[in-house]
């Protein structure tokens, strides 16, 4: 699927989302794509930030890093958007960037465009597939076709999760993707690389 343009824009608090969209992103590329990994901008106050030490450690690591913009949707044959869990929905950081793209969704440069998410949350039942779901609202809206990974491959009885890729932290900020969730990332890689293709 060469020339495919896989965009990969997301919001990480404290490395997790950002761990999954970098594995995400080096599977694009040998999948064939042209990948554009882009974080969304912090909105939470400093005294937030500075409360959490993980949370704090990984806004200075990361803050040079490029900001998505509504040219990278734009741009993209196929969109994955990462969030962690926040009450079983979005992140603030991710849904702003996201009620960003009106002039975009008027002209319809969103439609017709492959997309699909990846989440974490603290605990296995934290919200994840609430999460992806309340995203995939937003696509529908956009008339993108939602490329959610299925049972598509006998992977996923591994990881369980139909809707996307996501991860229980445990709630350890440092808490390892296994070899699980790299094996449905890869997938989920290829599929929306595959199936972005054909829409293009």
């Amino acid at each position: 699927m060469a020339d495919v343009k896989l965009a990969i824009i997301y919001y990480s608090s404290t490395g997790t989302i950002h761990a999954m969209a970098q594995r995400l992103g080096e599977a694009g590329e040998k999948a064939g794509a042209d990948v554009r990994l882009r974080q969304v901008p912090e909105l939470a106050p400093a005294e937030a930030i500075a409360s959490n030490a993980a949370w704090s450690q990984h806004f200075d690591r990361t803050k040079d890093e490029p900001k998505a913009t509504a040219d990278d949707v734009v741009w993209a044959d196929a969109v994955l958007f990462g969030t962690p869990t926040r009450y079983g929905n979005v992140a603030s950081q991710l849904k702003q960037f996201i009620d960003t793209l009106g002039p975009q969704w008027a002209q319809g440069q969103l439609a017709n465009k492959a997309y699909a998410g990846f989440t974490a949350s603290m605990t296995e039942h934290g919200g994840q597939e609430s999460t992806l779901l309340a995203l995939y609202n937003t696509i529908y809206h956009f008339g993108g076709v939602v490329v959610a990974p299925g049972y598509t491959d006998p992977l996923k009885f591994a990881d369980g999760n139909p809707y996307g890729v996501s991860h229980v932290t445990g709630g350890s900020n440092d808490a390892p993707l296994s070899e699980v969730q790299f094996a449905a990332l890869d997938h989920l890689a290829r599929r929306i690389v595959g199936i972005g293709g054909k829409l293009r």
